[in-house]
């Protein structure tokens, strides 16, 4: 995960279906990050949505909805990540 300080960390917790997932998805930026918690994690397994940028699902959250073992492992974060990912950028929002 490398410093991004002039980036925007995207975090959405909503479902795919759900409205606020797509704003989000249209408000990333070239450069900016994408984290899934909780009920986002699930559009890691939807191949035909192209994720914009960097992007990253929360391990815990994926464990709970058994979606971890069905993805890439350099997609999954765990809280160290999600930390490190909070302090390698200057901006953060919450979806």
């Amino acid at each position: 995960m490398p410093e991004n300080t002039t980036a925007t960390l995207h975090i959405i917790n909503k479902a795919p279906e759900h409205a606020r997932f797509r704003h989000c998805l249209a408000s990333v930026q070239q450069g900016d990050t994408l984290l899934l918690i909780e009920d986002a994690v699930l559009a890691l397994l939807d191949r035909e949505k192209q994720l914009p940028g960097a992007f990253y699902g929360l391990e815990a959250d994926a464990n709970a909805r058994a979606v971890a073992n069905r993805v890439p492992a350099d997609q999954l974060v765990n809280y160290a990540g999600f930390v490190q990912l909070t302090a390698n950028h200057s901006r953060i929002i919450n979806w």
